[in-house]
């Protein structure tokens, strides 16, 4: 399967590496000099208020999107057509915006904390390196769908995913994390 912007990759499961291990990280850039990406499943305890002082009362969960860059913000959300500069990565599900729009809206109600979920930090590989994961078996790819995104708990995404997926996929979203056996 060629990578494409709106693919999600499932790390397989007896992938070891800490930062990606159980992940569903959805492509949000791929081109010729590399592929951006957005961990879905990996929410972490701090309030978006915390990383930018002035923004507005809300509850939108706080994700890490990747190792790389880990101060960086970046925002996913399904109302697109409202933030001007948004770039639609698969159907319903956009990826970053005008920030002070979104914080304007944000605090007139317009936008609801589940239509946004913020990243610190991004998933990035660079020419060719993807590929290579590929071609080790270190990851499944899919399309993704919305409601992974909205409407999934990221504690059961991953397996959700890949039962979603079907046949042998069925199986292995089955297989016990090793963490969870020590």
């Amino acid at each position: 399967m060629k990578i494409r912007a709106g693919n999600i990759l499932i790390a397989e499961p007896f992938l070891l590496d800490n930062h990606f291990r159980r992940s569903v990280v959805l492509i949000c850039e791929h081109h010729d000099l590399g592929t951006t990406g957005l961990m879905l499943n990996k929410p972490i305890e701090v309030r978006i208020q915390e990383l930018v002082t002035d923004f507005p009362e809300s509850n939108a969960q706080v994700y890490i999107g990747g190792p790389v860059e880990p101060n960086s913000l970046h925002f996913l959300h399904n109302v697109g057509e409202m933030l001007d500069d948004s770039l639609e990565v698969c159907p319903g599900v956009y990826w970053g915006g005008d920030f002070e729009k979104l914080m304007f809206l944000m605090e007139n109600g317009v936008i609801k904390d589940n239509n946004i979920k913020f990243f610190l930090g991004y998933s990035g590989w660079s020419e060719g390196q993807l590929e290579e994961e590929l071609q080790g078996q270190s990851w499944i790819v899919d399309e993704m769908d919305s409601n992974y995104l909205f409407k999934t708990k990221p504690i059961v995404l991953w397996q959700t995913v890949l039962h979603n997926k079907g046949d042998r996929y069925t199986v292995l979203a089955q297989i016990l994390d090793s963490e969870s056996l020590n």
